[in-house]
């Protein structure tokens, strides 16, 4: 970080008031509301199944499951239930997010970490379950996750990934680079026994080191994705991979001439993908490979959708968020893509969205994530709705977009049984919309989160941290 910036981040950090421990006192000031029994009426409830929504259901919750979920009309508050009334607006399970970051983008080439703010910041957006994708704080991630656990501090629940595993060519200077197929196998059996449970591979990963990740993952029951360049798609299904990430818009699978194990140069991957039209015999060859293979796939949307014309700026409440600094370079970056001539990302973003839907009705099981990333403007608390939003435009119904941002999540990470759905005996996670979804019209905002039937504020998450992110 230039050495400016350091001192005015510095200068800034000290001017903001303290912030306590979440100890119980907080984490009640953080609560709408929080009862043995609670009785959810009059809401328009969607499953997480992928079913059509069922207007005037009623939830009730005891001791943070589930009780029952039945007509509104049929269902009798328990003497001493906590009953509240949420006048017909949508109901969704709470958010199974698979890339997302405890990490925001302060300068090119360099992550300052939110293990402070974005778990509270997740939590606001609905986010109830999440996989880390990627760590560059790694200790952080764990420590945060075992106090969520333990109930020191509140935020959603975590699958802590590993560092990056990279390959030998540098990235950035807080990720590793792998120099060989035995230091990737050495660095996923070291970050399990720190208490990793996922793995990603990076850019520059060879096909020998993907390989030996992948089966020293799997020898310690845990699942490996990527964001590949050097290896393809279809190499690295072959390998015994798991998930990929960021749709199709990463595959290198279509570079002419592409050489073993190396990353073609500049935006050679991007402009293969520019090259084919949407119905490609071979993109949909590779889809149906992927789905023999069993591979998931993540759609991050929001992602590219910054790197896009004609595309809105993130919300002024997301940018109120940000420190500054920060604010100001995303603007300004925003406003230089906008203005500036057709660019690549521009035509592919509308291709992504139907490769993505042609990979779920050929029966691939996609996977949502927001990856707050690239130059800014993917903001914990915003971005989790702006990926739903996306997704429906990509042509998917309400309640099928849904599934994928839940459902499809929990499935992956094996917990489907506990989360992703609204069910009998199922945890109390779910998200609350300020109004009825209507298809065909814009989503509601969101009104608050609960997670084990504890109801989360969050005008009060979002005032906190108002300012705060680029600095906690």
């Amino acid at each position: 970080m230039r050495p400016t910036l350091r001192k005015l981040l510095s200068l800034l950090l000290l001017s903001l008031p303290p912030l306590p421990a979440l100890a119980q006192a907080e984490l009640d000031k953080l609560t709408l509301f929080h009862a043995p029994v609670l009785l959810l009426r009059n809401v328009q409830l969607f499953d997480g199944s992928g079913a059509a929504p069922q207007p005037q259901r009623a939830i009730l919750i005891r001791d943070g499951r589930i009780e029952r979920i039945a007509a509104d009309a049929e269902l009798q508050a328990p003497a001493g239930a906590v009953v509240r009334d949420l006048g017909g607006a949508a109901v969704a399970p709470g958010f199974v997010l698979m890339h997302e970051h405890q990490f925001y983008p302060v300068e090119s080439g360099s992550y300052g970490a939110m293990f402070r703010s974005f778990p509270l910041l997740y939590l606001a957006g609905g986010v109830t379950t999440l996989r880390t994708a990627g760590s560059m704080s790694p200790y952080a991630d764990l420590n945060a996750r075992r106090d969520i656990e333990s109930g020191a501090a509140a935020g959603p629940d975590m699958d802590v990934t590993a560092p990056y595993l990279n390959g030998a060519t540098p990235f950035v200077a807080q990720v590793p680079r792998i120099k060989n197929a035995a230091d990737a196998e050495r660095m996923v059996r070291y970050w399990a026994d720190e208490g990793a449970s996922s793995y990603k591979g990076y850019m520059h990963l060879t096909r020998a080191q993907l390989a030996a990740a992948v089966s020293a993952a799997h020898a310690r029951q845990a699942k490996m994705t990527a964001h590949l360049c050097a290896v393809s798609y279809r190499e690295a299904a072959d390998a015994g991979i798991d998930n990929l990430e960021h749709g199709f818009m990463v595959a290198s699978d279509f570079v002419k001439d592409r050489k073993p194990d190396v990353c073609p140069a500049g935006d050679a991957v991007g402009r293969s993908l520019d090259a084919l039209a949407v119905d490609d015999a071979g993109m949909k060859a590779l889809q149906a490979h992927l789905i023999a293979k069993k591979v998931a796939i993540t759609s991050t949307l929001t992602i590219y959708e910054t790197f896009a014309q004609g595309r809105p700026m993130a919300p002024a409440g997301a940018l109120d968020l940000l420190i500054p600094q920060l604010r100001e370079q995303y603007v300004s970056r925003y406003t230089t893509i906008q203005r500036g001539a057709p660019n690549l990302w521009t035509r592919l973003l509308p291709k992504a969205m139907a490769w993505e839907k042609q990979f779920v009705e050929a029966g691939g099981l996609l996977l949502a994530g927001t990856d707050p990333t690239g130059y800014g403007g993917v903001v914990p608390g915003y971005s989790s709705l702006r990926q739903l939003e996306l997704l429906i435009e990509a042509g998917f119904e309400p309640a099928q977009a849904i599934r994928i941002m839940t459902l499809n999540g929990a499935r992956y990470l094996g917990r489907e049984a506990e989360i992703g759905s609204l069910a009998a005996g199922k945890r109390a996670d779910l998200v609350v919309f300020q109004q009825p979804i209507v298809a065909g019209q814009p989503l509601p905002g969101l009104a608050w989160t609960m997670k084990a039937g504890r109801a989360f504020d969050r005008d009060k998450i979002l005032a906190i941290w108002k300012g705060r992110v680029g600095l906690q």
